[in-house]
């Protein structure tokens, strides 16, 4: 067993134990079950209708003036009146939609086995006598299906009827034969909305027979069935009839067309999926392991390898329409906690941020996707809320509004600024990665910038701007309320964007950069830490699962041990006080790579330790948000690989870090194909007494290689040519 797959000797028995298969659109959960399979179908565009699609934001701006003076003058709870008065809002949820579901008589499951392969994206399933294959193509985009061996009878349905399913779900069945085997449809219309979705499943029957047992069909003396499966949101009715001969149409006139399927869709997936490996020399026992028994093996380094392939892999399949959800693009259940959405202030973020080195253009480019789509809203909300042009990002979204209208008293979600810098962050990464601007980057970056021409007004007795309100992302001073002044996140936003504004536009650099140099500098509080709030007298609170105030230590470069040791080193201060609060999976991967940047290596295999310990994981290598599985999430399942490379190696655009943070750990090991922000792709190996690099440019570039935390050297780079860090070299 090679680390690029997992298995389990029995079916899944919860749909969070199902192996997972997607293309950034189509989900599938799979079940493996040889007597009664189910297939979960997911679509990132599905999410219910809850009232909250017409929601706008507030409309605070003429009361913005008043806000900023009260918060000057010391009124600690100001902040708390700046509304319009509505409840909590939460916006439209994520869910599934159906289960396709295959029975049979009992059958011989003597030799079981269900397998998932990253390298394919294939869950496969055998028995005795029964074999089942699903993947997601990522060049047709449908969910494949194919039953050999199917028994003498199967019975083949659309089954709706998942956990929390609304009672008033308007669901209609459709089942005709065709020459091939059938067509099955599901149309589902939301109560009380003009908007349904509808599933359409074809079905090729080989060697056997079909007859109409409503709602599905059953086929008997077949030596295969073959499913293809596509879901389409609308509104008014989908020609179910069109949509299955669109489906016969894919099929190749070739003797296997899963396998035709397949190939077409290798290419796509195979390629993105093998351009970064690592292999930390896993006991091959251990390795053998299925994922349910590894898990429990968290002393060995089998599995954080198998979880870092997982994870990439779930991160890959869960990124296209949409980046990952907080549940990545898997839910079997209607109540998905939080809404299932996409939560900016911190998860989404951890979740792709690995997506630039890790090699995964197909992340960014679905974050840029969503980024791109909500522009107009974000300008909404600017104009709303703050009375200025450029663009305010949210803080919670369902992918379709970027409104900023989910906010409460302790969660004023709609004070927070520095979103649109936040979610930017991973795009510039990617155009230093590969070294050439993307024009929708650099519009948004401009547009930001804009926002804090307008917004940065007010001063100081020192004369420089103040950020009011200002918010910590979901953290309040101990002795303050949650909207203040001057939050450290807010401020190293307002600084990184402003300067990145300028390095995209140079014709306004010089305005965009003197604004930036009038922000205050960060504040060392009484503990040595660095504060979460610069603003003299606020009190920090220190166990909580954000760590906002550190934003200028991961994903920025603004606090460093090479540049700025005296704030890295209140930094780290600041991280050894925080603590863990909830245990929230994301707030120990956080931690970790706010330490990985900080070159504590002990502090990085601690906080990885505490989720492989955790129970953190399922069957499925799909993450929780908390300890013992509870509440499916996948923040820890996407945000894993990036603690992991970000240990090994660390660029900027004229720096590379080599091993900053090896935990004791992983003594030895191969990490290959890891990108760089200044345009090369790194492998790298190491044992306890050396280390080797092989570096390919794609740029000619001079950077500071740094290994140890006494001294860096400059490397010069040439486009095409290798380079090699030899053992005692560097």
């Amino acid at each position: 067993m090679t680390v690029h797959g997992t298995w389990e000797p029995a079916p899944a028995a919860r749909w969070e134990d199902a192996f997972l298969s997607g293309n950034g659109h189509h989900g599938a959960l799979v079940f493996g079950d040889p007597n009664d399979d189910r297939v979960i179908v997911t679509h990132h565009s599905l999410v219910r209708p809850n009232g909250s699609e017409h929601a706008r934001p507030p409309r605070l701006a003429a009361e913005l003036p008043t806000l900023q003076d009260r918060l000057l003058a010391g009124e600690t709870t100001a902040a708390e009146s700046f509304t319009d008065g509505r409840p909590l809002q939460w916006v439209q949820p994520f869910h599934p939609a159906f289960a396709i579901r295959l029975s049979r008589p009992p059958g011989d499951t003597h030799g079981y086995r269900r397998h998932l392969d990253f390298t394919t994206g294939e869950a496969t399933a055998v028995s005795a006598d029964w074999t089942s294959s699903v993947f997601v193509s990522r060049a047709d985009d449908v969910i494949v299906q194919r039953v050999t061996s199917p028994g003498p009878a199967l019975d083949i349905r659309l089954d709706h009827h998942l956990p929390g399913a609304p009672a008033a779900l308007g669901v209609g069945h459709g089942a005709v034969l065709t020459p091939e085997g059938a067509l099955l449809s599901l149309r589902a219309r939301y109560p009380g909305s003009e908007r349904a979705y509808t599933g359409v499943t074809f079905v090729v029957v080989t060697g056997g027979t079909s007859t109409l047992v409503p709602p599905g069909v059953r086929v008997t003396g077949a030596a295969s069935v073959l499913l293809v499966t596509r879901v389409r949101r609308h509104t008014g009715e989908l020609d179910v009839l069109e949509a299955g001969r669109t489906l016969r149409d894919l099929l190749p006139d070739t003797e296997s067309p899963y396998d035709a399927l397949l190939d077409r869709h290798l290419p796509l997936h195979r390629t993105a999926y093998e351009r970064v490996t690592l292999d930390l020399g896993g006991d091959p026992a251990e390795r053998a392991l299925p994922g349910s028994e590894l898990l429990k093996r968290t002393r060995g380094t089998a599995l954080p390898e198998r979880l870092f392939a997982a994870g990439r892999y779930h991160l890959l399949s869960s990124s296209g329409l949409r980046p990952p959800r907080l549940v990545g693009l898997w839910t079997g259940d209607w109540d998905t906690a939080w809404s299932g959405a996409f939560t900016t202030n911190a998860n989404l973020n951890l979740q792709t941020a690995s997506a630039a080195a890790a090699a995964l253009p197909e992340v960014t480019e679905a974050l840029a996707r969503l980024i791109d789509h909500q522009l107009p809203d974000w300008r909404d909300n600017a104009r709303a809320i703050f009375g200025t042009g450029g663009v305010v990002a949210p803080a919670h979204t369902d992918g379709e509004s970027g409104h900023a209208y989910h906010f409460s008293r302790e969660y004023p979600l709609h004070l927070w600024t520095a979103g649109a810098d936040w979610l930017l962050k991973p795009l510039v990464d990617h155009d230093e990665t590969r070294g050439a601007p993307d024009p929708r980057t650099a519009a948004a970056l401009a547009e930001v910038a804009r926002f804090y021409e307008d917004f940065l007004t007010r001063t100081d007795d020192n004369g420089r701007l103040v950020v009011v309100p200002s918010y910590s992302p979901e953290n309040r001073p101990a002795n303050a309320s949650w909207g203040t002044v001057n939050a450290a996140m807010d401020l190293s936003a307002a600084r990184h964007a402003l300067h990145t504004a300028a390095a995209y536009h140079p014709e306004h650099a010089d305005r965009w950069r003197a604004l930036a140099s009038k922000l205050p500098p960060h504040r060392i509080n009484d503990d040595g830490a660095l504060a979460e709030w610069a603003h003299p007298g606020l009190a920090d609170t220190y166990d909580h699962r954000h760590l906002s105030h550190l934003y200028g230590v991961w994903p920025l470069d603004e606090i460093n041990p090479y540049d700025t040791p005296d704030l890295a080193e209140a930094a780290h201060r600041a991280l050894q006080l925080r603590g863990a609060e909830n245990d929230s999976a994301h707030g120990h991967l956080h931690h970790a790579l706010v330490a990985a940047r900080l070159r504590d290596g002990e502090r990085v295999a601690d906080a990885l330790g505490r989720v492989l310990d955790g129970d953190f994981f399922h069957d499925s290598l799909m993450s929780a948000h908390y300890p013992n599985r509870d509440v499916y999430n996948a923040d820890a399942a996407h945000a894993l690989p990036a603690v992991l490379i970000e240990m090994l190696v660390q660029s900027t655009p004229d720096r590379l870090v080599l091993l900053p943070a090896l935990p004791p750990t992983c003594p030895s090991g191969e990490l290959r194909g890891v990108r760089t922000r200044f345009g090369a792709t790194i492998d790298l190996c190491w044992t306890p007494e050396e280390a080797t690099a092989v570096i390919r440019p794609t740029r000619t570039v001079r950077v500071d290689l740094i290994r140890t935390s006494t001294g860096a050297r400059p490397l010069d780079l040439v486009a095409g040519e290798d380079h090699v860090l030899a053992p005692g070299t560097w």
